[in-house]
């Protein structure tokens, strides 16, 4: 189904270790609107979905994994010569003592990923619009973390992944339109 290119979507560059940049990202991998999940929720709902749009769930889904392949980069890179104490003093001791520099899926508060962040209704309708307020979720928390960052080598790979997040809300607000179509051609209401 799938195949794998031994590179990244999109280069990663770091200028400095940066701990508390790394904390904000891993929103981005483990949180509720990250590309864990978004990945695991379009690769799901694609059994409920028009065939006239599955090939699209399968394509962003897909690319979601290779996003949060560039955020694990990202976040290792940024903490890969941290100190303990800078760890700590960017609220990620608690990960620190539980994982060292391990990546492990949770948000940046620290809660778990859970499968509770995957939203599925089985209506193709409803799901593609929990599709694109999931998309707008994770351009918005890419463009704040980007306010916040003063490296501008990582920002450069974080305008890339907010970039996408824009086609995707873009693609699915046109699958809507596709599964509207549909139904009226087939009188589904």
């Amino acid at each position: 189904m799938w195949i794998y290119e031994k590179k990244l979507q999109y280069p990663v560059k770091v200028s400095t270790c940066n701990p508390m940049l790394a904390k904000f990202l891993v929103e981005q991998y483990g949180g509720a609107d990250g590309e864990l999940a978004a990945a695991l929720r379009y690769l799901n709902q694609r059994y409920t979905i028009p065939d006239k749009v599955i090939g699209l769930l399968t394509d962003i889904g897909t690319e979601e994994f290779a996003h949060l392949e560039m955020i694990a980069t990202m976040i290792y890179k940024l903490t890969k010569d941290a100190t303990p104490d800078q760890m700590k003093a960017a609220g990620l001791d608690a990960h620190y003592a539980s994982h060292d520099s391990a990546l492990f899926y949770h948000n940046s508060d620290g809660v778990p990923f859970t499968a509770a962040y995957i939203q599925a209704k089985g209506d193709p309708i409803a799901d593609l619009y929990e599709d694109i307020a999931a998309e707008e979720k994770a351009r918005a928390t890419y463009q704040w973390i980007i306010d916040m960052s003063d490296d501008p080598d990582l920002n450069d790979s974080l305008r890339f992944l907010r970039e996408r997040e824009i086609i995707h809300s873009q693609r699915f607000r046109e699958a809507v339109e596709i599964v509207k179509d549909d139904r009226q051609q087939r009188k589904i209401f």
